[in-house]
């Protein structure tokens, strides 16, 4: 008979904690902690009782101390492999639910359809159950401890990669104005609309703007706030003017946004301000902000060094004088208390060197293996001399496999990315391999950067525990 697979990968890190998995006739539990494992489902079809309609439900529920706290589920087809409905139909309705104040549920469904090439085909599901994150420099180093005087670069920073891509609020605004058409000016990179040319004319091209530049740029999908609070306290943004072409339209306010490529994102006054509200919320944190412009076209104007300083000035107003900037030397040569005691938690970075572990080549991958073998070559200690602090980069880049984004456009919806497609295979490697290793592979007083898309729960645990390790060496 028929059926679909469906691979469920998990991480807990509450104690009292479960996660319930379940299709037609299968249900299986999950309550170890801190193992990332994975859980292969099948949705078959002799196990519908329906003679005609055989969709069966996916469904997982999140629980602590036996009380249910969340259910989410979507309706899959054993026979044609579609999934629709339910409450993981798009990927804007999976965003880090927050249990009170001390439990986050992280989550996020790859709808495969029938399978395709390279891409799985199995429908992919990550959930991590972990602690609120929201104060955890506070926890691992507490204001007056011994920790505190410890060299702030001891810690390891959990990283949302490309932060400003957490929506398409600005790209819907360019299109909503100009249309469609103008996808091909906002993409520097012609492979993917070649291929697509190839199968369908320019008008179709149009058509489906908003899911090409999906499948290419999004690589978050919480809040600012809810990232900072997952426990993300490194960030790099690329602050730009949006494409020569598009000011005049009038569809953005004309200032400095996020740019992938020239696709607009987050606006960078908005993600300066929530950084200074959230330092401002939580007097034990510390955020790190590197600004790089690697891969925005000359068409994109940088701002000038005075404008970075307005922008940056206009933030820290609201502080009053509570919270100003910090620079590499801060953050190289200050204990954690120090930057407290000087209120230098905003550390700002432009154009730094640092070793990043990331290569078109190695993280261009859909199973993750070629991102961990790159790993020990790349963290050599010749490698980290010299370097303002090691990125460790845990995301794949589909986006870089041409075929696989062609098909994320044209046989799935905007909700199926292709970089959410390698999620949770990545995680389950990269994640271990950086708890197992990264205290042997990474010098003591080095900042260490672990980044990732979509931002979870497991990325920060690993990170966290390892800040603890490495304190109290």
């Amino acid at each position: 008979m028929p059926s679909k697979g469906v691979v469920a990968f998990t991480y807990i890190a509450v104690p009292g904690c479960s996660i319930e998995l379940s299709v037609p006739g299968k249900t299986v539990k999950v309550d170890e902690l801190n193992r990332f494992s994975n859980v292969a489902l099948e949705v078959e079809a002799f196990a519908i009782k329906s003679l005609f309609d055989k969709r069966g439900r996916f469904t997982f529920k999140v629980f602590e101390h036996g009380n249910q706290i969340t259910e989410q589920w979507i309706d899959v087809n054993a026979i044609t492999g579609n999934a629709s409905g339910g409450t993981m139909e798009s990927i804007a309705q999976t965003r880090s639910i927050f249990h009170g104040d001390n439990l986050i549920v992280s989550y996020g469904l790859y709808e495969a359809g029938e399978g395709h090439d390279l891409l799985p085909n199995r429908h992919q599901c990550y959930v991590t159950v972990t602690p609120s994150y929201a104060n955890w420099i506070g926890s691992v180093a507490p204001p007056g401890s011994e920790l505190e005087n410890k060299p702030f670069t001891r810690l390891v920073l959990p990283s949302a990669h490309d932060v400003g891509m957490n929506s398409m609020e600005s790209t819907d605004a360019v299109l909503r104005r100009v249309g469609g058409a103008v996808v091909g000016t906002l993409i520097n990179d012609n492979r993917v609309l070649t291929k697509l040319a190839d199968k369908l004319s320019r008008d179709a091209i149009a058509l489906i703007a908003p899911n090409i530049i999906f499948s290419l740029a999004i690589t978050q999908k919480d809040s600012l706030d809810a990232m900072l609070k997952i426990g993300a306290r490194y960030f790099e943004f690329r602050p730009a003017h949006l494409h020569n072409a598009i000011i005049p339209t009038g569809a953005l306010p004309d200032r400095l946004y996020f740019q992938h490529s020239a696709i607009p994102g987050m606006a960078y006054d908005a993600f300066l301000r929530e950084v200074v509200g959230f330092l401002l919320a939580h007097p034990t944190e510390i955020v790190v902000v590197q600004l790089r412009w690697d891969g925005v076209p000359d068409v994109c104007a940088k701002p000038s060094d005075e404008e970075k300083r307005q922008y940056l000035d206009e933030a820290l107003r609201q502080a009053n004088g509570e919270l100003v900037a910090g620079n590499l030397d801060d953050m190289k040569r200050s204990s954690i208390g120090q930057l407290r005691a000087d209120k230098r938690r905003l550390i700002m970075l432009d154009s730094v060197d640092s070793l990043s572990t990331y290569t078109d080549e190695g993280n261009a991958t859909l199973n993750g293996d070629s991102i961990l073998e790159a790993l020990p070559r790349v963290l050599t200690a010749d490698n980290q001399r010299g370097k303002a602090f090691v990125n460790i980069q845990c995301q794949a880049t589909a986006s870089n496999i041409t075929k696989a984004v062609v098909y994320s456009v044209l046989e799935a919806s905007v909700t199926t990315s292709c970089l959410l497609a390698t999620k949770g295979v990545c995680d389950s490697k990269t994640l271990p391999w950086c708890k197992d290793n990264v205290l042997q592979k990474c010098e003591l007083d080095q900042l260490v950067v672990m980044m990732n898309d979509f931002i979870d729960g497991g990325t920060s645990d690993v990170a966290v525990q390892l800040s603890r390790q490495r304190l109290e060496r």
